[in-house]
């Protein structure tokens, strides 16, 4: 016998249905699904005050307006599971949500005929944040790249900095908050419905464990009116941030090493994650490293702090780690924003180099343009000849100036509007047309030329010639080839690395 329909008004005065069989419980809410699957009702399970309930009605009124209803809103309905309509029954107050994207459902069950069952499951982030995880339990199709796993940071920045931007904070950054797809490089923030607005809502939870900025863990035991006791903001999304990106990239956690604090197993994470809080890769305190002889084998090499260290993230990085886990960790406002983290994300995104192991777990690496490049993964070295492109642009008239910026090429790397002009930033303020890419680079032996598709300005300064739309430009190491005039234009210095 199939479960009844409940057919119901959200506050607003419009209809809602769901099937009367809770399909999912979190924390706090259990789910239930709509007939046609294209929404779930999630109601709490205890009664919410009027504060809860005015939260609700602003996140799914005012908040959902500003962010989806402005010009570009479109961009952001895949990168938020945002709450739709505030709905009441029997006595509950509830909200409906957009189903996810089945992008993040587990399209291959877990290792050991899915002994866990997780074939058809939501892709919670934890799934893929620690080695351990992904080694033993997920299927090699789910577990992705560097390249993807980039993406997905790049997202997640993104969604963070915009709810910043509209004085929100998420207030619950975590793995069991976020949903990822290493397969395509997607992510999307759950569990909106928490919300932070600084002096009208308060958070209703400290965060989840691992997560927990040190502050907030460090006065957590004082009263909510005494005013030395740290809530959840912006700053501790920060952090969260910080931890997801780190984790993420190397499959382990910054703050979990080695080092006892305490024998009591609560007071060590008391003192762990809080006051005595210690980066596992901090330069000149090692006390936190991680004892390889405690490791599982399932953890490693990543658990290897020596192997793989935050160093080979690449120069926009590794800056912003020791700004989130060494400068920051016990001084919020030193923290890295989620707009220096989107920026750094893209810059490294630049710097990729296909590894030619095909047999590489990250396909990818960060090139280092050292005396002897090696994927850091698999310890395969570079060979053959490589263009890095040196950007350079203009402050003042005919004068050029580094932009400490740079891109690998690689076969088929596409050149975009992003790299020819200073003023544009891949985000979702990017036109159509500035989606579009402008050029490629093709190898043949030893050579390698650019292919002019979109450029009309291409010209090789040293040389005064010019490449319209249509041709090609053989490159050379020293050469500059001026991208675009005008406001914002760049020049390229092309360096041929040789292995």
């Amino acid at each position: 016998m199939s479960a009844k329909i409940i057919r119901i008004r959200a506050l607003d005065g419009t209809p809602v249905e769901f099937v009367d069989e809770i399909r999912g419980a979190g924390g706090m809410k259990d789910v239930y699904f709509s007939p046609n699957k294209d929404y779930v009702v999630a109601f709490f399970r205890n009664k919410q005050d009027y504060t809860a309930r005015e939260r609700l009605e602003s996140i799914c009124g005012r908040y959902r307006d500003n962010l989806f209803n402005m010009n570009g809103g479109d961009y952001w309905k895949d990168k938020f599971c945002w709450p739709m309509k505030v709905v009441e029954y029997d006595g509950k107050l509830g909200i409906t949500a957009p189903f996810y994207s089945k992008t993040f459902f587990f399209e291959y069950g877990s290792t050991n005929n899915d002994m866990l069952k997780i074939k058809g499951r939501e892709k919670e982030g934890k799934w893929f944040a620690s080695a351990s995880n992904q080694n033993r339990f997920l299927d090699p199709r789910e577990k992705g790249d560097l390249r993807r796993y980039l993406r997905i940071c790049i997202q997640l920045s993104r969604a963070v900095r915009r709810l910043h931007a509209a004085g929100l904070a998420h207030s619950d950054l975590s793995y069991k908050n976020v949903l990822v797809d290493p397969v395509t490089g997607s992510a999307t923030i759950i569990d909106v419905d928490g919300l932070v607005v600084p002096g009208k809502y308060p958070p209703d939870v400290v965060g989840t464990p691992d997560f927990i900025a040190p502050e907030v863990v460090e006065t957590q035991n004082l009263q909510k009116t005494d005013p030395k006791k740290k809530l959840p903001s912006r700053y501790t999304d920060q952090h969260a941030l910080a931890v997801l990106v780190y984790m993420y990239l190397f499959f382990r956690h910054p703050l979990r090493g080695g080092k006892i604090h305490a024998q009591d197993p609560a007071t060590d994470e008391e003192l762990g994650m809080g006051v005595k809080a210690l980066f596992v890769e901090h330069p000149s305190d090692k006390s936190n490293r991680p004892n390889l002889n405690d490791v599982k084998p399932s953890s490693l090499p990543w658990a290897d702090v020596n192997k793989l260290p935050y160093s080979i993230a690449g120069p926009h990085l590794k800056p912003l780690f020791e700004r989130a886990f060494i400068t920051g960790l016990h001084n919020q406002h030193e923290r890295p924003s989620a707009n220096d983290w989107e920026i750094a994300l893209v810059r490294t995104t630049d710097l990729l180099q296909p590894c030619s192991n095909n047999s590489c777990s990250q396909k990818w690496f960060v090139f280092d343009n050292s005396q002897s490049p090696k994927c850091p993964y698999c310890g395969t070295a570079f060979a053959g000849s490589l263009p890095v492109i040196n950007f350079y642009s203009s402050r003042v008239a005919g004068s050029y100036k580094p932009d400490n910026y740079r891109l690998m090429v690689y076969k088929d790397q596409y050149l975009y509007a992003w790299h020819a002009y200073n003023n544009i930033f891949p985000n979702e303020h990017l036109t159509p047309e500035q989606q579009k890419p402008l050029g490629y680079f093709v190898q043949k032996g030893s050579t390698w030329s650019f292919v002019n598709q979109k450029m009309p300005d291409l010209a090789d300064v040293g040389k005064k010639q010019a490449y319209p739309p249509g041709t090609q430009v053989e490159l050379y190491d020293g050469q500059q080839l001026l991208l675009a005039s005008g406001e914002g234009g760049r020049v390229a210095v092309i360096q041929i690395v040789v292995k």
